[in-house]
């Protein structure tokens, strides 16, 4: 097994282009996107992401990595396409046209490998019916068939890649196998092997144990704030008991897993009222909580301005995907309050980016919503200064009360 062909070279399908290209493999990475191509060709990235670019600059340096509009003849296709969420379903547009691309090319005994998310099913209903449908070639017989999930967190994706574990499902035990030796050229962790519905599944309860964890914390938060009690100091005692394991609470849920494979898990079976859905609501609903109660602390204030410090979905990370940011943006803007987005990390988002002073100058409400360490250096005495109001709404208990207090803000917690 000498080339691969990876599908989709975004968050995931990049890194792991660049990974096989540095150990042992030809890649060929292939994407619709005309301008990512021409980019990585001219030996340029389009992804922010700590060491990345020196695993692609080694890559493109030993001619072993290269980007295509189109799929080629290969040993390995790893299908890495998005699977983003359509009302509350997968779209799995990207994971058809890859299939129907790799059709076109395959041959016998090679290798097909979905990572992307997606709902138990899809790796043999779908991708392998497409393939069979268009090269008359059977999974499992013909050609080898897997679902190997990627586990990776934004900000640690390059060192993830490498030594966490890995789940990969066959379409039969040599399939799971084969895939497993493709891995094994660079995956440092344990690689488990199982079935294809098992490993889809596995992927999506993880994100969705989260999910569930945090709509448990957010729900406390409200019930906190009815007793007028700290939730950060219950969830602080609670956790002193050996089993309990409660996340913090905060403005909503982002990114692109916890908010969206939970709907996986329970679409392709007929289940109303489930726990995994209420869940959702719950965090669904929580920018709007937290839009409420700016609203409510600048009540006072005729034509109020809010400065919003964190426009990304979580710490120290410029992606801004399903942001809870931009939810609360949205609703007030919706109420006509005037507002400043800081953030120094993330570039693209739905609203204006200020500046740290712009965005402080004449506010009358800091809401820090995303705890970047960036924020750690701010001088509260000085952005106090040029406020209008002195208050702080601290939605991830991010910043010390005494301290905001020693610098005249009103200081308050989700």
């Amino acid at each position: 097994m000498k080339k691969i062909c990876v599908m989709g070279l975004g968050y995931i399908g990049l890194p792991t282009s660049c990974m096989f290209a540095n150990n042992g493999f030809e890649v060929l990475g292939v994407d619709i996107d005309k301008e990512i191509i021409g980019k990585l060709n001219s030996g340029k990235i389009h992804i922010d992401e700590p060491d990345l670019e020196e695993a692609f600059n080694e890559a493109i340096g030993n001619n072993k990595l290269k980007a295509s509009l189109e799929a080629e003849p290969s040993d390995v296709y790893i299908i890495t396409v998005p699977t983003p969420l359509n009302g509350n379903k997968a779209e799995l547009k990207y994971v058809i046209d890859a299939s129907r691309e790799i059709a076109r090319h395959i041959v016998r005994d090679n290798i097909v490998i979905l990572e992307s998310t997606s709902p138990p099913g899809t790796t043999e209903d779908m991708v392998g019916k497409i393939i069979f449908g268009s090269s008359g070639l059977k999974p499992g017989k013909d050609y080898y068939l897997a679902f190997c999930p990627e586990r990776v967190l934004p900000g640690k994706i390059i060192r993830e890649l490498v030594n966490n574990d890995r789940i990969i499902g066959g379409v039969d035990e040599i399939s799971g196998r084969k895939a497993k030796e493709i891995y094994d050229s660079f995956v440092k962790g344990d690689i488990y092997l199982t079935d294809l519905k098992t490993a889809e599944l596995v992927k999506l309860v993880e994100n969705t144990f989260r999910d569930v964890n945090l709509a448990f914390s957010n729900e406390l938060s409200i019930i906190c704030r009815d007793y007028d009690i700290d939730v950060w100091k219950v969830i602080e005692l609670a956790n002193k008991h050996p089993r309990v394991n409660i996340l913090n609470p905060g403005p909503g849920v982002g990114g692109h897993c916890i908010p969206i494979d939970p709907w996986f898990v329970i679409q392709n079976i007929n289940r109303e009222n489930t726990l995994i859905e209420k869940c959702r609501y719950i965090n669904d609903q929580m920018p709007i909580v937290v839009t409420k109660r700016i609203i409510d602390l600048v009540s006072d204030i005729k034509n109020p301005k809010i400065a919003i410090f964190g426009a990304s979905y979580k710490e120290d990370v410029a992606d801004t995907r399903e942001s809870p940011t931009k939810t609360i943006c949205a609703e007030l803007s919706k109420n006509k309050v005037n507002f400043a987005v800081y953030d120094p990390i993330a570039s693209d988002f739905n609203f204006k980016l200020s500046g740290l002073n712009d965005s402080v100058k004449d506010a009358d409400l800091l809401v820090l919503l995303v705890g970047h360490n960036a924020f750690r250096d701010i001088d509260l005495k000085e952005v106090s200064s040029l406020m209008g109001k002195n208050r702080i709404l601290d939605t991830r208990n991010f910043f010390d009360p005494e301290l905001a207090e020693k610098n005249n803000f009103q200081y308050y917690k989700i």
